[in-house]
């Protein structure tokens, strides 16, 4: 894949291939060791789950997921590079499970989906600082199930990170300057 980076799906049926990603500005994805730690922790949950990936980037998440077992992933992508490449890559995995949205993802949140998700990754763009925003999106607006599992990377040194409140840390850590975090949800009381 000439041009491209590429980074590995960690497990799973697609286990130890390669997709590529463009080398585009804030396009990070989450590392092998972070994805690994994440995909053990939600381990019990990847089989036949709804997964949604906000920003989407290279699909690392997406993949990963379907691969373990999920039965669909929603990408919300914008940018026309990343969107050509994770199409290259569900048609070279024959990823059935993934759909691909050319949308801006807190646009794409101001409405509600017809069912919720039962995983959503939340990874922007670090210069952006929309985690925050995201989040509050998510839980305003329906996107996760009752008792759905949500995925927070943001740069460590960001203290400004404010999750909805009846959101629960399940797991946190940091490394690479990373802090990553695992929520459940639970129902808001009335």
């Amino acid at each position: 894949m000439a041009g491209k980076q590429q980074i590995r799906i960690i497990a799973g049926k697609w286990r130890s291939r390669k997709i590529g990603f463009p080398n585009i500005d804030g396009l990070r994805p989450t590392g092998d060791r972070i994805r690994e730690t994440l995909f053990n922790w939600l381990a019990a949950d990847i089989p036949g789950s709804r997964c949604l990936d906000l920003f989407s980037g290279s699909g690392a998440f997406c993949f990963e997921a379907l691969s373990r077992g999920a039965t669909h992933c929603l990408a919300l992508e914008k940018h026309p590079q990343a969107i050509n490449c994770l199409t290259e890559n569900k048609s070279l995995l024959d990823a059935a499970g993934l759909t691909i949205a050319h949308k801006d993802t807190l646009a794409y949140l101001q409405k509600s989906p017809d069912k919720p998700f039962d995983i959503v990754f939340i990874d922007p763009p670090f210069d952006l600082n929309l985690v925050t925003e995201v989040c509050t999106l998510v839980e305003q607006n329906g996107w996760i199930a009752s008792d759905g599992a949500i995925y927070c990377e943001l740069p460590a040194q960001q203290n400004n990170f404010a999750p909805p409140a009846n959101w629960q840390v399940v797991r946190n850590k940091r490394a690479s300057g990373v802090n990553y975090i695992l929520f459940s949800r639970i129902e808001p009381t009335a």
